[in-house]
């Protein structure tokens, strides 16, 4: 017989591919991990994983009984959910991932607010990429998470939070050659520095671009945007920075933040959830909660944000 201990198991290992590092997110031993994969192998007939000593890798049967082991977990963390769908908004545990592009400017303030409002939730964050997090969210690892659109995944459903405008950045000395608001075509003749694949921004940034050959980039990448806006102020090179990532990532100096030119480009801030939740309801506060958080201007903002349409749009 499998149970859900084992199903559990069976996903932590395969989404860390270590015994060792699902183990530590499980909080048991390594052999208890083990003895339980074994146990659920024996039930199957056959090995579920290769072992190597470069890693392990699901089988083919494993392949297929991760997208089974996915859904029933998620229906089974909707399916405890329902325990508690007569509970006030936002009164019980939420489990919320958010991409890593937005997370080091939204997490301070929401945080805070967070505190002053509803201090008797609890609020646990996960920090990764939107492919990660979509994951997660599918197979009921998360609550919800906070992501840049579109989000192609059956069964997800999305929330409209905001719009985050993009502006170009480049070393403060470079300001005066470019005309503003700067045409987008300019980028072209731009080199430019983009996170490394996997990460969202890189994307949307490449989609604002056109670019059509990755060798048009400049041969520099990093995995977050503060070190790149300092690859930035030290003349490498410029970037496309979202609006909300602005004031926090100029304060330095040696940086020229350019609008362009209307239509200005922009992402789409949205919460995704599993469309299969009762927690509708949650979701739609923290959306709101959000949305104000997001309207209250900063100290040093680079130009003052329009007000957050307060209704949500899915």
């Amino acid at each position: 017989m499998i149970t859900l201990r084992q199903l559990r198991y069976f996903q932590a290992l395969s989404e860390t591919l270590h015994f060792g590092r699902a183990a530590k997110r499980l909080n048991i031993s390594q052999p208890a991990l083990s003895a339980q994969i074994a146990q659920m192998e024996e039930f199957f007939g056959g090995p579920l994983f290769q072992r190597a000593a470069s890693g392990i890798t699901p089988t083919g049967d494993g392949i297929l009984i991760g997208e089974r082991v996915r859904r029933i977990l998620a229906e089974v963390a909707d399916l405890e959910s329902l325990a508690s769908a007569g509970d006030g908004v936002l009164s019980r545990k939420l489990r919320l991932g958010i991409i890593a592009s937005v997370a080091p400017y939204l997490l301070p303030r929401f945080l805070a607010t967070l505190g002053r409002e509803r201090p008797e939730l609890e609020c646990e964050i996960r920090e990764s990429l939107t492919d990660r997090l979509v994951e997660d969210v599918t197979g009921g690892e998360i609550d919800c998470a906070v992501v840049a659109l579109p989000v192609e995944r059956a069964g997800l459903e999305t929330i409209v939070l905001f719009d985050d405008r993009f502006f170009l950045a480049l070393p403060e000395a470079d300001a005066g050659r470019l005309r503003t608001p700067v045409p987008l075509a300019a980028l072209r003749q731009e080199r430019l520095i983009l996170l490394e694949e996997g990460h969202c921004l890189r994307a949307q940034a490449m989609e604002i671009c056109r670019i059509a050959d990755p060798s048009e980039l400049a041969a520099l990448g990093a995995t977050s945007l503060n070190t790149i806006l300092r690859m930035v102020a030290g003349g490498l090179g410029a970037t496309l920075i979202p609006q909300m990532a602005v004031a926090d990532e100029t304060r330095g100096g040696g940086i020229a933040i350019l609008p362009f030119e209307q239509p200005a480009p922009h992402r789409t801030i949205a919460l995704a959830f599993r469309q299969s939740s009762v927690r509708r309801r949650d979701f739609e506060a923290l959306a709101d909660l959000l949305r104000r958080v997001l309207a209250e201007p900063q100290p040093g903002s680079f130009e003052t944000r329009e007000p957050a349409d307060p209704s949500p749009r899915t």
